[in-house]
């Protein structure tokens, strides 16, 4: 197997026999702060949010925004990161919020998510000074509408629309069909009465229209047809309340490279081709062009990242199948037992071996269900000691980790230039029983 079709993220290179990431030779990363490690890189991040701004400024001009998904991934140094280099951010709880207030992000660039916001989420949100609230429903409409008037102050709304789209994703993620939890179905009128109801509640300014399809999504026709039925449900909006909102936002969901198998994707040309389409089509209907928005947050951070580990043991069951047991497992990466997720792995201790073994590479936790990774090759002579690499791990693998069998989460290193720093602390066994009365 040719190991170079395998470094699947821009960032990873191989200089003599060692794999890199940017500047930084890997292996020694992981001689500095120990196993399990999340590694980020800083410079591929900024990259990623260079590529989404430049983009749909060139689409759209001012006319449009991005915000980070933050949910793919929330620490302080990414709030700190999105704020220098001009992005809002979306947030799907009063602990993101209250992660990006610490980080000194400016909340009026936030847009808050979630389809179950408590009294209590609402009200910090206002007195955080959240931009705007995307709405998923007519109770917690009616809610921010009592709360906003009881802070006295008006709030800027989205309502979460559901498009009827199925972007032939993973069930767990798609959230566009009719019968999803989230938001409201133009197919059922439920679209129609909530944009009627916001329309007549005090304290509520409706200034957009929020969707999602999904996420992992490889197809630009999805985005597509999303649009054309956002554009349409706005034009029958105009023609029923006369009233038309000036801010779309098309949610995320670009897909990115967990293997060689998957496709790249060309950000750029996605949102022009998107562009193109929506102008045309706002043309033809006769109606004011809105600003349009989008959430990135896997295609942001996911290829900055990886996860190292140390293998503690091979396990060989003649005839059957082999094991590789490593120090971390479905408390740092949970998305295989939840997903089915697919992933690279590399045994950076033997890179320019064959890779002679086919094997499952399963984590520390007593659960039979802690498997990173099924059906990888790995050099045969892969021992105790050595060093794995799990590549495209920068999304929801430390916004996941779980203390499940009370096991302690990895730090994460951030890599800029030639510097590397630590951006979260690995959590002590203190940390796990602070709580505990």
């Amino acid at each position: 197997m040719n190991i170079t079709n395998d470094l699947i993220c821009q960032n990873l290179s191989i200089r003599d026999g060692r794999l890199y990431m940017g500047e930084h030779d890997v292996m020694a990363l992981a001689r500095i702060y120990g196993t399990p490690l999340y590694v980020m890189d800083e410079d591929r991040i900024r990259d990623r949010c260079r590529t989404y701004l430049d983009a749909v400024r060139e689409a759209f001009g001012t006319q449009g925004g991005v915000y980070y998904a933050s949910k793919a991934c929330s620490f302080k140094q990414i709030y700190r990161i999105m704020s220098d280099m001009g992005m809002g951010i979306d947030v799907v709880s009063p602990g993101e919020i209250a992660t990006a207030v610490k980080a000194g992000f400016d909340m009026s660039k936030a847009c808050y998510h979630s389809n179950n916001k408590t009294d209590e989420d609402i009200r910090y949100a206002l007195s955080m000074g959240v931009g705007v609230l995307a709405v998923d429903s007519e109770d917690e409409l009616r809610a921010i509408s009592t709360i906003a008037s009881d802070m006295g102050r008006v709030q800027d709304i989205y309502l979460r629309i559901t498009p009827g789209i199925d972007p032939h994703t993973y069930s767990a993620v798609a959230t566009g069909k009719v019968d999803s939890k989230f938001g409201s179905a133009i197919e059922t009128g439920q679209a129609m009465a909530i944009t009627s109801l916001a329309l007549t509640l005090p304290s509520i300014n409706l200034i957009g229209y929020h969707c999602h399809v999904g996420s992992q999504v490889f197809d630009s026709e999805v985005y597509l047809a999303t649009a054309g039925v956002m554009l349409d449900f706005i034009k029958e909006v105009k023609d029923t309340l006369s009233y038309t909102i000036s801010r779309l936002d098309l949610g995320g969901g670009y897909g990115v490279r967990y293997t060689s198998l998957d496709p790249s994707i060309d950000i750029r040309q996605n949102i022009l081709k998107v562009a193109t389409f929506i102008k045309d089509k706002v043309a033809s209907l006769g109606i004011d062009m809105p600003a349009i928005y989008f959430e990135p947050g896997r295609s942001i951070v996911a290829d900055s990242g990886l996860t190292l580990y140390t293998v503690g043991s091979l396990k060989r069951i003649p005839g059957y199948k082999n094991y590789v047991s490593v120090d971390g497992g479905m408390t740092d990466n949970p998305r295989y037992a939840l997903y089915s997720s697919r992933y690279t792995l590399l045994n950076l201790s033997r890179l320019t071996q064959d890779r002679d073994m086919l094997c499952s590479v399963v984590g520390r936790c007593c659960e039979s269900g802690d498997i990173i990774q099924p059906d990888v090759y790995m050099p045969s002579t892969t021992s105790r000691g050595d060093i794995v690499a799990c590549l495209t791990t920068g999304a929801y693998n430390y916004s996941m980790a779980s203390n499940y069998n009370r096991v302690a989460r990895p730090p994460v290193v951030m890599l800029r230039g030639n510097e590397h720093y630590l951006a979260v602390k690995r959590e002590s066994w203190d940390c796990l029983h602070d709580l505990d009365v």
